[in-house]
């Protein structure tokens, strides 16, 4: 090498430095390292990060701002990556600024071949218009009477008895795996009428199942690489975009049947068919003539939404009431005065049948654990967003055309500022008004775990109906406890599942023979 090119380098080296330096001065948040940007710090913390995520806001103040890729040209929009749990940035984000927010092309690159311009995947005028056809079957009572028979279906027939077999032979239980099924076979039954029975016994395994289970995990993978890699390895075919195509191929055959069989049965409804009420029905008795590919990403996006979340919520629901034995005797009392008016003083009748509709609709603290519960582990931790055009954030932070802004639903529920010097303490009560009778969330943008504003999930009211119904059906029955020696973790993936399930022994509840000593129990 001569002294010309070393020369050059070494030049080049220097104005990297000094451009590095004028380009960080002003970031807040985790060390951001030249070339590497802040992915040491991420790999570092790679199990625990979204308590390091809420670490660093803590110590900014709710916001700060962080760079992955600091390159020239590329640092300040695509590289840069601000992060906020601040609840007014979060209204600016979701609401008052909502359309300079969308989704983004990194986000809808990764989940294309999974979910398609479905609901949860799109922007504009194509999510609008899927928004509001989605929205006026979500309005109706009916839907929700659906929603309601297929769970206490799923809890007479196959979830009590399992658990019931399983507190006989004295075997502990992965109840986050029963709950995964159980979530699963609901939200098939609501999105497109037809139960995979995979809450079976013996825990059968099914190819339709599987092979989601496949799928999402293998798109999850695509938020590690950058894009320009899992598309090289997805024309390569080469790792999990095998399996990933592989899934997507047994997924879509299983679709096309059931769109296909439903479509003649409709068209025969009248010498006998048998009517149907799930969402792909709906969506094929409109007007409008809907592509198999459209029905199909409608069902896929509403079972990727309402399977996981309501799960892993339940799952720890149930750690958390293990852990909190007065919040545990406060959910009882509820339940045991709601049965003794709608089903009489004798606890005998309580457990033939899982709770009807008007029963779950009256338990107000079992919705207030529920969403406490979410404050302190929301189903999905973080979100992202992509700036479409320059914005001044609430709180006086530029973000750029280009960058991403990540928002903390995990944080948010973490912060002192937010929710005073007991914020980490399961305390129920901080959702109920004084008289402890009603339900109040005041300020919506506090708690955005079923998100907020134009996005707000429409199935929140059928998530709560579920998760009601099942806490209610296993509390009920049974007293829980952690198996000896069984570590519960979070799992770093996009949703916030227990690293290794949630294990628990069985034991038999003891009702009150009559409702007159309820307190004591």
């Amino acid at each position: 090498m001569d002294s010309s090119t070393g020369w050059l380098i070494i030049s080049l080296i220097v104005a990297y430095v000094v451009w590095f330096k004028s380009i960080t001065r002003s970031l807040t948040g985790p060390r951001v390292w030249p070339v590497f940007g802040s992915l040491p710090g991420l790999i570092q913390n790679a199990n625990r990060m979204h308590d390091w995520i809420a670490d660093n806001l803590r110590t900014c103040g709710g916001t700060y701002q962080t760079c992955i890729s600091p390159v020239p040209f590329l640092a300040r929009k695509q590289g840069l990556v601000t992060v906020t749990c601040d609840p007014k940035n979060l209204e600016h984000i979701l609401k008052a600024k909502f359309d300079n927010y969308p989704k983004g092309p990194t986000w809808q690159a990764v989940f294309h071949d999974l979910l398609g311009e479905g609901i949860f995947n799109s922007d504009g005028d194509t999510w609008l218009f899927q928004r509001k056809t989605a929205a006026l079957e979500f309005t109706t009572r009916t839907l929700r009477q659906a929603m309601a028979r297929w769970v206490s279906r799923a809890i007479k027939l196959r979830f009590v008895p399992i658990l019931k077999t399983a507190q006989l032979e004295g075997k502990p239980v992965d109840l986050q795996d029963l709950l995964l099924r159980i979530t699963f076979d609901n939200i098939c039954g609501l999105a497109f009428g037809k139960d995979p029975q995979t809450l079976s016994p013996g825990l059968p395994e099914n190819s339709f199942a599987t092979a989601f289970d496949r799928a999402t995990e293998a798109t999850l993978q695509r938020f590690i690489l950058p894009e320009s890699i899992w598309k090289l390895k997805k024309w390569l075919r080469l790792g999990m975009e095998v399996e990933l195509s592989q899934s997507l191929g047994h997924v879509d055959k299983y679709l096309t049947s059931v769109i296909n069989t439903r479509k003649l049965e409709l068209l025969n409804k009248v010498d006998g068919g048998t009517p149907h009420d799930d969402l792909l029905s709906r969506f094929m008795k409109k007007k409008e003539a809907y592509s198999n590919t459209f029905l199909q990403h409608v069902a896929l996006n509403f079972i990727l939404a309402g399977r996981d979340t309501s799960s892993v919520a339940l799952s720890w629901f149930f750690y958390l009431v293990i852990k909190n034995p007065r919040v545990e005797m406060e959910i009882l009392t509820e339940l045991y005065t709601v049965l003794s008016e709608s089903r009489g003083a004798d606890t005998c009748n309580w457990l033939e049948d899982p709770l009807v509709f008007e029963e779950v609709d009256k338990l107000t603290y079992l919705k207030a654990a529920l969403s406490e519960t979410l404050r302190l582990y929301p189903s999905v931790p973080e979100d992202s967003k992509h700036v479409a055009e320059d914005d001044v954030l609430p709180d006086g932070t530029f973000v750029p055309a280009g960058s991403a802004i990540t928002y903390s639903i995990y944080s948010t529920g973490r912060m002192k500022f937010i929710w005073g010097d007991d914020v980490l303490e399961f305390r129920p009560e901080r959702w109920l008004s004084e008289d402890g009778k009603k339900f109040e969330v005041k300020d919506q943008f506090r708690f955005v775990s079923f998100n907020a504003g134009p996005r707000i999930c429409l199935g929140k009211d059928l998530a709560y109906l579920q998760m009601k119904s099942i806490a209610a059906a296993v509390l009920l029955r049974h007293r829980l406890t952690l198996v000896p020696g069984h570590r519960v973790e979070q799992k770093m993936s996009l949703t916030l599942f227990m690293k290794y399930g949630l294990k628990v022994d069985l034991h038999p509840r003891e009702l009150p023979p009559t409702t007159h000593n309820i307190a004591k129990y």
